[in-house]
């Protein structure tokens, strides 16, 4: 029996809820699944997208612009975490007294209505296996829910409301979001030196992931991690190990690179299960795949199923997400932003058969890029070519006395651009036959990709 909290007991007094920013990629899964659930939905956001069309999809009332007459008559207003805290809804809300709730609340409260709920954490690939389990529930037929970081091409949507008790969740270390979570299956796909802007030390971070797991029944990790096993010392629930090494239960033999992936047998307590062939690049997809494997193979779905639906995958938006060919050259998209992924989509673009591989790589925050400027010079310089721009600060202020300048200057073959018109122009210019052109970050870089796509396509 899962303990309720607060806001379990908000959510189950209240049915009209007003959602400020329900068109954000992490408020419209939630809004669907509030809807399949009887809940009387209105929202409010300031752009159109696709999220905010398959909301007034389902028949949800949907203001644009925020003004304080939206939360009239609603009984809970939930808000994303960019919204500030003067927005005029809020203030309204506060204002009548009606409860409010930040989407992480809520989607905590939401796991609690559920009793099979997968929690997919670790600093790298979380999004990619969230969508790889959900791909494999959804094509065998088991109609999971789901709560995605990136859109997922085969629902189309960065989630999905199902009718069956599995909730497939993206659970997101920053700021200890996760935990307000209750998983009954937990997956830890690695730890690595990110938001350390929060968490200050490795020791705090590791911590954090050891409480997550800790949380569940059962946790599947990688078995080839050093700080994914730390975090499992001294913890309840029951661990199932994955990886590439032997003394794991579930492994990835006879590793074979093919033209879009790698394809792999995956290996069960030491037995020969199944051959896949991904259509994802990247070694460490095989470590993805195989961790999707595992938890699937656990929930009871064949082989063959786990394997049809891994062999049609082709990735989650911005995880490699190849935009199309275009005056001669392949143009990608991928939301790398820390030095190992930046390695890892690198070093896969590089594993395919392209002339040269092009970085268009926008740094993200001040405080990562100065403590990883290193790692991220030598992640860079796997590629061929790299166009960066200045740094995005998102929440921060540049206290660190950091620029892009610093990385360029390690490099051979870099330039700096300031705006995303200046890059559309320059790689159109200058990207060739046989060329990989490859936006990477955390920020909105993709709108370059974008750019580049509309002034080719014309």
């Amino acid at each position: 029996m899962k303990t309720l909290r607060q806001e379990d007991k908000i959510i189950e007094n209240v049915r009209k809820v007003h959602m400020i920013g329900i068109g954000g990629s992490g408020m419209c899964p939630l809004a669907e699944i509030l809807h399949s659930k009887g809940y009387i939905l209105t929202g409010s956001d300031n752009n159109e997208s696709d999220p905010l069309k398959r909301v007034k999809k389902l028949g949800v009332k949907v203001s644009m612009g925020h003004c304080a007459e939206n939360v009239h008559g609603c009984e809970l207003v939930v808000y994303s975490a960019a919204i500030s805290k003067d927005n005029p809804e809020l203030v309204e809300a506060q204002r009548l007294g009606i409860p409010t709730m930040e989407r992480s609340l809520l989607l905590g409260a939401l796991t609690r209505k559920y009793d099979n709920v997968i929690g997919v954490s670790g600093t790298h690939g979380k999004t990619t296996v969230t969508s790889m389990i959900t791909q494999i529930l959804y094509l065998n037929k088991m109609d999971p829910s789901a709560v995605i970081g990136g859109k997922l091409p085969i629902i189309n949507s960065n989630g999905i409301a199902g009718n069956s008790d599995i909730l497939v969740c993206e659970a997101c270390e920053f700021v200890n979001t996760f935990l307000q979570m209750s998983p009954d299956i937990t997956v830890l796909l690695n730890v690595d030196n990110d938001h350390l802007d929060f968490f200050k030390t490795m020791e705090n971070l590791v911590a954090s992931f050891s409480k997550f797991i800790g949380m569940s029944k059962l946790a599947f990790v990688n078995g080839d991690d050093e700080l994914v096993l730390k975090a499992t010392k001294g913890i309840s629930a029951e661990i199932v190990k994955f990886g590439f090494s032997d003394n794991n239960k579930y492994s990835a033999k006879n590793i074979v690179p093919k033209k879009y992936g790698f394809s792999f047998t995956a290996v069960k307590e030491g037995n020969e299960i199944i051959e896949i062939d991904l259509a994802v690049p990247g070694r460490h997809n095989v470590l993805n795949a195989l961790a999707a494997f595992a938890v699937c193979d656990y929930l009871g779905v064949p082989a063959e199923g786990i394997k049809d639906a891994l062999e049609c995958f082709h990735g989650a938006g911005r995880r490699f997400e190849f935009l199309g060919e275009m005056g001669g050259f392949v143009l990608a998209d991928d939301y790398a932003h820390h030095p190992t992924e930046i390695n890892a989509t690198l070093s896969a673009a590089k594993a395919l058969s392209y002339k040269r591989v092009v970085a268009v790589f926008q740094p993200f925050t001040f405080s990562r890029t100065a403590l990883l400027l290193n790692e991220f010079i030598e992640a860079l310089s796997i590629a061929d070519e790299v166009v960066l721009t200045p740094i995005m600060g998102s929440r921060e202020v540049n206290t660190f006395g950091v620029s892009s300048e610093q990385i360029a200057e390690k490099l051979p073959n870099c330039i700096i651009l300031n705006t995303f018109e200046e890059i559309c122009d320059y790689i159109c210019k200058t990207a060739g036959e046989g060329d990989l052109v490859i936006t990477m970050g955390g920020g909105d870089i993709y709108k370059a990709a974008h750019l580049i796509e509309q002034k080719l396509k014309k």
